[in-house]
């Protein structure tokens, strides 16, 4: 490779510019250039993008070296698919740039839900080389006629940050695709197969009469799709490659590396040896590699330790007490990222820092996912060009936009993640041999220990895994349903592309008829309705959707995100300013004044499914939560945490665990400070009832299914009743009378014995299932959301979901997407696999019962949880001062 012009050129532009590659970059190069398959996986900020990007224009000079500077419309040659769509812009940047400076006529598109539908058409007349596109968008395509010829020129595919899209539904988005992509590959090389004995016999004569016949362009000969992943590091890297790459493992390519072939041809060659251009290779068993770089980033990780430390924390007070602190940060550096974990508390830290700071108004902007397009848009022009100073921001700038000015982040609250801690310290020191510098701000003084927990897991290499989806029937329905609507599917063609997926992998064939039976007559329990008869069977067996209304209303509703209905916010005098959820809004009465962009406004009225508002001067303002909002603690930052714990107390111990000592030596003092090998249970009891408080340290989806559980396991000892409370550290039952919990029980009811028939009956799983079931009852195309503007209400679809789920219960016991809602409960909200762990480690440890006279600094937070409920935060916060008050003395 390094004798290509390709090459040459390449390096000597980076040359140019004081660069040269790293050994992972060249090493992608390489397998690019042999048409090989992978995943790289580099730090943040070490080039990964221009590992991938750069391999395929090394590859288009290879095979166009006379006219790489002038061919044009070349079709689609690279297909960039990015799970965000600011992610899309900032590589759009720098790939324009390289194009630019090497003076090549490729375009550069972006299709995403942002793309103008000028621009779509376009595109659809003249496919640019390299296309940026959103998995959302990819099917989109996959739904338009003739979508075969705009793939028929694709060589390369890069998946860029795979690791955030694998273990998600989108995810299986991008596996479903991919099947179909290398299917059409596959199909074209069959075609040339055919071709090829009629090829040979004319090139035969040819060579034979004039040598030069064998300056072929290597562009016109069909080579197997090229798949890369790009990846930031995970527990399962291996795994991540494998499910990326699954639909290579079965399908026969004809390999031809014309490059190195034509090198040995310099000499008159035979006719035999021309026709090895179309050999063929034997079947693909383990495609791809891991390419990994051998770089380590500096992460420099600094704790912002309070004055004071409170004996009885609570959460999500403190972090506002130390806004002073993170001004004086700001202030310090020329553009600083304020990672805030919801976009509620975004907004209230934003107004914060302008209250305590009013000098940086202009120079500080908050960007979410519910801000109007053109504002985030501006923020992150903004960041670019450093006109600003800082950006309050969530989880919608974590992923690898490449801004270089940033010099440091602020992680306000624990990020709950190892990985997440490390993508967020990323986007500051965005350059090889910069350093990363993230300070933790913690929003209740226990965090701390969090801090510790992630630098230990930090320097351990203890990254969380992503847990690849399976048989995710909802998505393959849409997918079908996009296939249909576009040139239509033969079911025995796209079966076995399906299969070569690892998601449906195990999909057996009784499963794939009941799939195929539902999109055409609506199974069993629908067929007597004709909207859920999508899908007509043409006489040539193919599966296509002829009803433009149901094509129209399909083509709307491609994802798989499913988010509660959102009301667009608009200025009485125009202007959009956001989106907010609609059971938000709907709390509002005219004059209430709420935040939303950082400015507060004041609520007058809904029309045509818009809320009006003007600007408001009023100092308080209802700041709204939307939903999913808490993250729950990660099982390796879990682990660590409780590893932590055997540092209290000791005289080593790091700033984070040392600067604890008051907390924990009351702590000791009232009940105990649990090592890594112990279980600690509380019980107390106060004028509210009877307190049962348990500390696994394992999150609070996991807390909240052994709350539930434990309660189901004492009732059968005794008739009694709990209400529950839970936070990421522990867990609490209340009674109104004595919970029998003793030395002689405890580890009976912590044991694994008939884990799963206990987590049956002691939540209402059919409940759960028939919220889990409106989800995938959308995504599946059951239920249809609205038109734009037009959008149904949150508790219709839930009505509308509730009442197929009881149908489906009823009269279609064995439906897919009625048994995938119970699987999904069982797997993500009951997370059944650690709560099985937990209770493993539990019964290997030993379980200190321990009765304090009085609510301890590991409670208290619990119990603060509990009284969210029923107080606004105002009346909440003198409550809890009044509880510290009277604790203390």
């Amino acid at each position: 490779m390094k004798q290509t012009p390709g090459y040459k050129i390449v390096t000597k532009w980076l040359a140019q510019k004081g660069m040269k590659p790293f050994e992972f970059q060249l090493e992608t190069w390489q397998q690019i250039h042999e048409n090989n398959s992978g995943l790289v996986n580099a730090p943040t900020g070490f080039g990964k993008t221009f590992s991938v990007f750069l391999g395929a224009i090394i590859r288009f000079i290879n095979q166009n070296p006379a006219t790489y500077k002038t061919k044009t419309k070349n079709g689609l040659q690279l297909l960039w698919i990015t799970p965000l769509r600011a992610l899309a812009k900032d590589i759009n940047r720098a790939m324009e740039e390289v194009i630019s400076d090497l003076g090549m006529q490729w375009q550069i598109g972006n299709r995403n839900g942002d793309t103008e539908l000028s621009e779509r058409a376009k595109q659809k007349r003249n496919m640019p080389e390299a296309l940026i596109i959103t998995p959302e968008s990819l099917h989109l395509l996959l739904a338009t006629k003739d979508y075969l010829n705009i793939f028929k020129t694709l060589q390369i595919v890069a998946v860029d940050e795979w690791h955030e899209l694998l273990g998600s539904k989108r995810g299986v988005q991008v596996e479903l695709a991919l099947s179909r992509l290398v299917g059409i590959k596959a199909m074209n090389n069959e075609e040339r197969k055919m071709k090829n004995e009629n090829i040979n016999n004319r090139l035969t004569s040819k060579i034979e009469k004039d040598p030069s016949t064998l300056n072929l362009k290597p562009s016109t000969l069909n080579l197997r799709l090229s798949i890369w992943g790009i990846s930031a590091t995970i527990g399962n890297l291996k795994q991540a490659k494998d499910v990326l790459l699954y639909p290579l493992r079965q399908i026969q390519t004809i390999t031809t590396p014309a490059d190195i072939k034509l090198s040995a041809y310099n000499n008159q060659p035979s006719a035999r040896q021309a026709s090895l251009f179309f050999e063929e290779a034997p079947e693909v068993r383990s495609p791809g590699i891991i390419i990994t770089a051998h770089l380590k980033k500096n992460i420099e990780i600094i704790s912002v330790i309070p004055e004071e430390i409170e004996k009885y924390p609570w959460a999500g007070h403190l972090g506002l007490n130390l806004a002073h602190q993170a001004i004086d940060i700001i202030r310090a550096n020329t553009t600083t990222l304020v990672f805030i974990n919801t976009r509620g508390m975004s907004e209230r830290w934003y107004q914060k820092i302008l209250e305590l700071a009013p000098d940086l108004a202009g120079a500080i902007a908050l960007h979410h996912g519910s801000i109007e397009r053109e504002l985030r848009n501006w923020v992150e022009e903004a960041l670019h060009t450093t006109t600003l100073k800082a950006v309050v921001c969530t989880a919608s700038l974590d992923l690898g936009v490449d801004f270089r000015p940033v010099e440091t982040v602020i992680q306000v609250g624990s990020p709950k993640g190892v990985a997440r801690f490390l993508q967020r310290a990323g986007r500051s020191g965005h350059q090889p041999g910069q350093v990363s510098r993230i300070f933790f701000l913690p929003t209740h003084t226990l965090e701390l220990m969090e801090a510790a927990a992630l630098k230990q897991a930090m320097n351990e290499n203890m990254i969380e895994s992503r847990e690849p989806r399976m048989l995710c029937f909802d998505v393959l329905t849409q997918y079908l349903c996009t296939l249909a609507i576009g040139d239509g599917f033969k079911p025995e063609e796209i079966f076995n592309e399906v299969r070569s997926t690892h998601c449906f992998a195990d999909m057996n064939d009784n499963e794939w008829q009941q799939v195929l039976y539902g999109i055409v007559s609506g199974g069993d329990a629908l067929q007597a309705y004709d909207e859920y008869k999508k899908v007509e069977i043409e006489p040539d067996g193919t599966y296509r959707i002829k009803n433009r209304r149901i094509a129209m209303r399909h083509r709307l509703h491609i994802g798989t995100i499913v988010s509660d209905a959102m009301i667009r916010v608009k200025f009485m005098a125009g202007g959009y300013i956001g989106v907010i959820e609609e059971s938000f809004i709907s709390r509002l009465e005219p004059g209430d004044v709420f935040t939303l962009a950082g400015r507060n406004l004041e609520f007058i009225m809904i029309k045509d499914m818009t809320a009006l508002a003007k600007n408001s001067n009023a100092k308080k303002s209802i700041v709204p939560s939307w939903q999913g909002g808490r993250m729950p603690l990660s099982s390796n930052l879990g682990k660590m945490l409780r590893r932590k714990f055997n540092e209290a107390l000791s005289p080593d111990a790091e700033i984070e665990v040392s600067s604890l000592n008051p907390l924990f030596l009351l702590q000791q003092e009232l009940s105990h400070v649990p090592r890594e090998n112990e279980l600690l249970i509380e019980q107390i009891e106060t004028k509210d009832g009877f307190h049962l408080f348990v500390y696994p340290f394992e999150g609070r989806l996991v807390h909240e299914a052994m709350a539930a559980i434990l309660a189901w396991r004492i009732s059968q000892i005794t008739p009694i009743t709990f209400s529950f409370a839970m936070n990421d550290y522990g867990f609490e039952l209340l009674s109104d009378q004595p919970i029998p919990v003793d030395d002689t029980n405890v580890y009976e009811l912590f044991s694994t014995d008939d884990l799963f028939a206990d987590i049956q009956r002691s939540v209402n799983s059919t409940e759960m299932a028939k919220r889990k079931f409106r989800e995938i009852a959308v995504i599946g195309g059951l239920i249809f959301q609205g038109y734009p503007g037009e959008q149904k209400k949150a508790r219709h679809l839930q009505a509308s979901a509730g009442l197929l789920f009881n149908v489906f219960s009823e009269y279609d016991p064995n439906n897919l997407l009625l048994r995938q809602a119970y699987a999904e409960v069982m797997d993500q909200q009951m997370e059944e696999v650690r709560l099985r762990n937990m209770l493993t480690r539990i019964q290997q440890s030993a379980i200190i019962l321990t009765y304090p006279v009085k609510l301890t600094p590991f409670c208290f937070p619990i119990k603060v949880d509990s009284m969210r409920e029923d107080m606004s935060s105002e009346k909440l916060e003198d409550r809890v001062k009044k509880m510290q008050a009277g604790l203390v003395k």
